[in-house]
C-alpha cells in the first residue's frame, strides 16, 4: 500500500490522528474514578458512630485515599501519553478499589455498638450508607479498569500504526 493509499483508508487515518491528540478518555475515566473515591471518602468519614471510627485503620485508610488521589491522576496524567505502564497501575488501583470493599464498608457494616448505656445496639453502619460506598468504591474500580483497558487498547494501535509507518 503506498501513501496515497494509506491516507485514503479511514483506519490508518484513524490511528494516524492518535499520534496528534492526547488520550482524553481514559484520563476522563480516571478522573471520574477520583470522584467517586472522594464521595465514598465524604460518607465514611462523615460519620459519627461513637467512637468506632477512631483507630489506626481509619487513619491509614484516610492515608490511602490521599495517596490513591494523589496516583490515579498521576496514572490519569500518564496516560493521556499513550504510556502503557500507567494503564498497567489503573488496573492495580482498580482491583484495590474492589478489595477496599472487605475492609472498612464490610466491618462497619456487621459491627455493633452502643452510644449509651440505656440505647440499643445500632450499627455502625447502616444498610443505606453501606449499599452507597458499596457503590461508590465498585464505580470507582470499574472506572479505572475501564481507563485501563482503553489506555492499553490505543496504545497498542498506536504502536502498531508507528511500526507500520516505520517499516514503509
Amino acid at each position: 500500500m503506498n501513501m496515497k493509499e494509506a491516507f485514503e483508508d479511514e483506519t490508518f487515518v484513524n490511528n494516524d490522528r492518535l499520534r496528534y491528540e492526547k488520550n482524553t478518555l481514559s484520563s476522563r475515566l480516571a478522573i471520574l474514578a477520583i470522584v467517586f473515591n472522594a464521595l465514598y471518602f465524604v460518607s465514611i468519614y462523615k460519620s459519627n458512630v461513637g467512637s468506632y471510627y477512631y483507630n489506626i485503620l481509619i487513619g491509614a485508610s484516610i492515608v490511602y485515599n490521599l495517596l490513591f488521589m494523589m496516583l490515579v491522576f498521576l496514572v490519569s496524567e500518564g496516560s493521556k501519553a499513550y504510556n502503557k505502564t500507567y494503564s498497567y497501575l489503573a488496573i492495580v488501583f482498580g482491583v484495590l478499589q474492589f478489595v477496599r470493599i472487605f475492609i472498612i464498608p464490610m466491618n462497619a457494616h456487621k459491627e455493633m455498638i452502643s452510644l449509651s448505656k440505656k440505647e440499643a445496639e445500632v450499627a455502625v453502619m447502616g444498610n443505606a450508607q453501606f449499599t452507597r460506598v458499596l457503590v461508590y468504591l465498585s464505580v470507582s474500580g470499574i472506572l479505572l479498569l475501564a481507563s485501563a483497558v482503553t489506555g492499553i487498547i490505543k496504545c497498542n494501535k498506536l504502536n502498531n500504526h508507528m511500526k507500520k509507518i516505520s517499516e514503509e
